[in-house]
């Protein structure tokens, strides 16, 4: 479906270079009519030599005749950029924007253009391994969806959405997510080094529980308590642990962790004043 198309990226940071990953893994497009836009030339030439993609420094290069374009840029660019692109944006192009915390409203009206998707992925894409959440204005064509459905897949897996508000809500769950796990992981790792394991042991032994608990819990089709409860005897290891987790507020700090990055995704795109 998309052997023919010409994509660009205008910002290619961590997420754009997981995109361009994703695709070249899976071979959608050919690397020559990708093309990554980016101030930094180490970035562009990181990206040019290992997925074999054009590069530039010039945005207005990068968007002619191309078919999807990639707005991966930070949010307090977007007003610069967007005054560049605009009235340059081949009509028929397809907007797919990445920024966080931006409306469609904000991307139309700074492009003066309104075939927009807007899509909150995050970075497993780059192993195939994403969670994108995405919607789109009424002028984007089935086709155009269509790509957008089908490229998304690629990285990972996708949900479209009717409501831009959960836009928000994913920045901050599946958007922001992979770094509580890491975190997450990091503070296991570094109590498993504390204990007297090497940190390459260690590593391996998070790595795998972490990846086996997820595989389990889709496997079981169960709730996470009641996978919880089966591991957690009275009175043994796993029900101190937890105690001490419980006590020490974890869930209440996570909660807050989300609802801090929720409220600052609203705030970026100007929908409330505390951010």
């Amino acid at each position: 479906m998309l052997k023919d198309t010409k994509i660009c990226f205008i910002g290619s940071g961590a997420m754009a270079t997981a995109m361009i990953a994703g695709l070249s893994k899976k071979k959608l497009i050919d690397p020559q009519n990708i093309t990554a836009s980016d101030p930094y030339p180490a970035q562009l030439e990181k990206l040019s030599t290992r997925y074999k993609v054009n590069t530039t420094h010039d945005n207005l290069e990068a968007i002619k005749d191309k078919d999807i374009i990639v707005l991966s840029i930070k949010p307090q660019n977007l007003s610069i950029v967007g005054g560049e692109m605009q009235g340059n944006i081949p009509p028929d192009s397809l907007i797919l924007s990445i920024i966080a915390g931006s409306p469609i409203r904000n991307i139309s009206r700074k492009l003066h253009h309104y075939r927009v998707v807007r899509v909150m992925p995050n970075t497993p894409a780059r192993v195939g391994k994403g969670m994108s959440v995405w919607t789109s204005t009424e002028d984007v064509s089935e086709t155009q969806r269509k790509y957008t459905k089908t490229i998304l897949a690629a990285l990972g897996e996708e949900i479209f959405v009717e409501h831009e508000d959960y836009l928000d809500m994913a920045t901050a769950l599946s958007g922001t997510g992979p770094a509580y796990v890491f975190m997450f992981m990091e503070a296991m790792i570094d109590a498993g080094v504390h204990m007297g394991f090497s940190r390459r042991i260690s590593e391996q032994l998070v790595y795998q529980t972490i990846e086996g608990s997820v595989a389990f819990a889709r496997d079981s089709g169960r709730h996470p308590a009641e996978l919880r409860n089966m591991v957690t005897s009275p009175g043994g290891t796993t029900a101190d642990a937890v105690y001490q987790l419980d006590k020490g507020g974890f869930r209440t700090v996570l909660s807050k962790a989300i609802w801090a990055a929720y409220q600052k995704s609203r705030a970026l795109g100007g929908l409330n004043n505390n951010g």
